[in-house]
């Protein structure tokens, strides 16, 4: 059995003819797997599932929880979420609009085109952009009528993953430690972890206006307490793991808390995304001291947006 399953079990052999079949509880985070981590009647329950009608899982939802041997969240209570789900939508279809080239008409014919500006193509080009994505040039006899040049749109965004991962302690890896890790649980000292991506970071940002990095993260079960830790975040300048102690540069910063399995989301301060586009920092590192913040995480996806310019 889980914890989720246990604590069901004790709460079905304490169950009276008054005791409601269900009970509001706040989300304190989301798995990795889609489930939810509750505060419910007082105590945290990890890994409680969800039916397919709540959607859209959040921490700080008030959700709606069948009790029983096995508790489910059945459904969000608040406001209509329609208006969200609109303006994601909305999103969605303007990155989409944002790969395709509208031509307003096409057509053709054996003579000349009737109606004025139309220009004599002598060549056709064709090739795909940084972003791969395909152009068309037409090469035209006479000078070009058309409006001035607009502005380009931005580059596509780009998700870059580690190449590897690890945990260091004592100055030097730690091969007991199966994902970075922050903090001591032990007697042998503090763990610091980190993430590294080669020179995939500078070689993405190069020529380009970043305008934000967010990256993911994933609390991994069975290391330090159930409830919420938050990760103690640096820079690093290294390309690949060091054979010796792991160097910390800028930091600490706080900039994501997560409970046992839980999976979330940090954008990185504007000084710490020009460090890392530059190049003059490679990766990011975890660390700190005492078992208070003990946890490892797993994760580490960057995924990088940019500016027209």
């Amino acid at each position: 059995m889980d914890e989720a399953e246990l604590w069901g079990a004790e709460l079905a052999r304490a169950a009276s003819p008054s005791m409601p079949r269900q009970v509001t509880a706040t989300v304190i985070d989301v798995t990795a797997e889609g489930r939810v981590n509750l505060d419910m009647l007082g105590t945290l329950v990890p890994d409680v599932p969800c039916t397919d009608s709540y959607r859209r899982r959040t921490a700080g939802d008030q959700v709606a929880v069948r009790l029983g041997a096995r508790p489910v969240v059945l459904w969000r209570l608040g406001d209509d979420p329609a208006d969200a789900d609109d303006a994601s939508i909305t999103e969605l279809a303007v990155q989409a609009a944002q790969d395709l080239i509208a031509v307003s008409a096409y057509t053709w014919g054996t003579g000349a085109p009737g109606g004025t500006g139309w220009q004599t193509v002598t060549q056709l080009y064709t090739r795909k952009d940084s972003n791969g994505i395909g152009q068309l040039y037409a090469q035209i006899g006479g000078a070009d009528p058309s409006p001035p040049t607009t502005p380009t749109r931005p580059p596509k965004t780009v998700t870059i993953s580690p190449t590897d991962s690890g945990s260091w302690r004592s100055g030097r890896p730690d091969d007991y430690a199966s994902a970075p890790t922050q903090g001591t649980w032990t007697s042998r000292g503090p763990r610091r972890g980190a993430w590294f991506y080669g020179t995939q970071i500078a070689a993405a940002c190069s020529g380009k206006t970043v305008a934000s990095m967010k990256v993911k993260f994933t609390r991994k079960r069975g290391a330090g307490r159930n409830s919420k830790v938050p990760m103690h975040l640096y820079l690093h300048d290294h390309t690949s793991p060091p054979s010796g102690q792991l160097d910390l540069d800028d930091g600490p910063e706080e900039l994501l808390r997560l409970s046992v399995g839980a999976k979330g989301t940090a954008t990185l301060p504007s000084s710490w995304r020009s460090q890392l586009a530059s190049g003059a920092a490679r990766g990011l590192a975890i660390y700190t001291t005492g078992s208070r913040d003990y946890g490892a995480f797993t994760g580490g996806q960057i995924t990088i947006a940019f500016s027209a310019s």
